[in-house]
């Protein structure tokens, strides 16, 4: 029987069989090739790098290349071809910061480009103490080797004692300025919320007061009793007769002398001088602290008129001058004793 003539034509074969399979492991061992390149470059993405221990690293603005040229200098990476490579194909986990940031030791490619689309900038942090003159405190944001631009000596006694925390790159100026703010802020809150019939009239004096308390006694219980000493003579009208502001004055500002105070030094002319001048210095000897603030504005009650130092760090207290000679017999009579006792033997 002929075969009807609206049967469809058989099928054309797609090719040799040969050609066929040549096709199939070609399809194959390409896939595998990208399979092994994958594996591989996966481990270099994971493989520790040649940083030998933990580094700050100032990373710079501009290009992938600029940063990996960087961070191969620094020695974070060892190839900033292949790191250029793989931060672009990982682009959308978002862009390379520039910072100092901190790298640990043998940081993968993974772990440098996380630390740069994530991680804080370092913070470093300036300490400025309590009772330090202006001239100090220069010196200390001088050495700050993050800290930018030149070092103005602050205002007397207008920054805050405390510890700042500022980034690479911050002017020395600003923290200058954070330190007044909030020297300003603190003293404000602090004057408003002052003892009665204190002899102060304004919060600049008794920042000035403070600073001088500040230099008096390293001994906290002690700052309440000396401000009321303080105070008591200036309701009286008597000169302050501290040593620290004549200090302050023969020392130009410095707040040290290369010797003890002598009897040229307490005569020197100079309105900082408290042992010629009346009442109050015109501007503060430091940059007291909080607790010298307080002190001038809650003092305890007394009726103290004097102080000296009792040879054992502290001081002794006395309402008449018999009290405080009597007081300076004993310091004297303690000090030539310790001086027996430590003598050396001929």
């Amino acid at each position: 029987m002929l075969p009807s003539s609206s049967a469809p034509p058989p099928e054309t074969p797609a090719g040799p069989p040969r050609r066929r399979h040549r096709a199939a492991w070609t399809g194959l061992a390409l896939g595998l090739i990208l399979a092994v390149l994958a594996a591989g470059a996966y481990r270099l993405y994971r493989a520790p790098g040649p940083l030998a221990a933990s580094r700050t690293v100032v990373v710079p603005a501009g290009t992938t290349a600029h940063v990996a040229e960087a961070l191969a200098e620094t020695g974070v990476i060892h190839s900033p071809r292949l790191f250029t490579l793989a931060a672009l194909a990982t682009a959308r986990a978002g862009p390379l910061h520039a910072a100092e940031l901190r790298f640990p030791a043998q940081a993968s490619f993974a772990t440098v480009l996380s630390i740069l689309r994530t991680a804080p900038p370092v913070e470093h942090r300036l300490t400025i103490p309590e009772g330090l003159t202006a001239q100090q405190i220069a010196k200390i944001l001088a050495r700050a080797p993050a800290l930018t631009g030149p070092t103005d000596i602050p205002a007397e006694g207008w920054v805050l004692p405390s510890t700042y925390d500022y980034l690479y790159g911050t002017t020395r100026a600003a923290i200058i300025a954070r330190a007044h703010a909030a020297l300003i802020h603190r003293l404000t809150a602090l004057w408003d919320a002052r003892a009665a019939n204190l002899p102060l009239s304004t919060p600049a004096q008794a920042l000035i007061l403070a600073s001088i308390v500040e230099r008096e006694t390293a001994i906290p219980s002690e700052r309440p009793r000396i401000a009321a000493v303080f105070l008591n003579r200036l309701k009286l009208g008597m000169k302050l007769q501290s040593d620290p502001t004549v200090i302050y004055a023969a020392s130009s500002g410095a707040g040290e002398l290369p010797h003890p105070l002598t009897s040229a030094d307490l005569a020197i002319d100079d309105p900082y001088n408290t042992y010629r001048i009346n009442g109050l210095p015109p501007g503060p000897i430091d940059a007291p602290g909080i607790a010298a603030i307080t002190a001038v504005l809650h003092p305890i009650p007394s009726t103290d008129l004097y102080f000296v130092a009792d040879g054992l760090g502290g001081h002794a207290f006395a309402h008449t001058l018999a009290g405080q000679e009597r007081n300076i017999a004993a310091w004297q009579l303690r000090i030539h004793a310790e001086s027996r006792h430590t003598a050396p033997e001929r």
